[in-house]
């Protein structure tokens, strides 16, 4: 285990944990593993995730406006940030399992434009007692060794640890 943090947020007087990892990190390969609970039903936590307009922050868009950003939730859609004239595909749907899991090969950021292929599987379960959804975000990247992908998966963690966070506070909204 390379870095861990865990995270504790008060959602709506209710308490949820974050936690996440750089599992394992070389210069051609990273793997990240975060997880978290949250209060929102598990139905509406899957609503929430195919609207990433309502909770992607809008700093790691490049149109630095979250509301240009839509998922097309079927094998083969996009996840697409479109504004003025521009477009940006930030992730390709591999796989839909319907309220359950969502996979995406999905270099986002600098990382489209080195090559790397990176895998992005989210799942959703409900909680034991019935009172939200447990989280888990996994992302395996590979690349060349010229990649450095050591160097760059501690910023892609704190990307995707500040994403599962928003994903899954009921006060998130932009």
């Amino acid at each position: 285990m390379l870095r861990q943090a865990i995270v504790t947020v008060s959602l709506a007087g209710l308490a949820a944990t974050a936690s996440g990892e750089i599992v394992s990190a070389t210069p051609d390969h990273y793997t990240l593993r975060h997880e978290a609970t949250s209060p929102i039903a598990p139905d509406k936590l899957w609503e929430r995730l195919l609207m990433p307009d309502s909770w992607w922050h809008p700093d790691h868009t490049y149109s630095g406006n979250a509301h240009h950003l839509w998922l097309n939730p079927q094998a083969g859609g996009v996840w697409l940030e479109s504004w003025e004239g521009n477009s940006v595909e930030h992730g390709r749907v591999l796989a839909v399992m319907d309220g359950r899991m969502l996979r995406l090969d999905a270099p986002f950021g600098p990382l489209q434009g080195m090559g790397v292929q990176v895998i992005w599987t989210i799942t959703l379960e409900p909680l034991e007692d019935g009172a939200g959804t447990r989280v888990v975000f996994d992302e395996v990247a590979n690349g060349s060794l010229a990649s450095g992908l050591d160097q760059l998966a501690p910023a892609v963690d704190g990307v995707k640890r500040e994403a599962i966070e928003r994903l899954t506070d009921p006060s998130v909204k932009n």
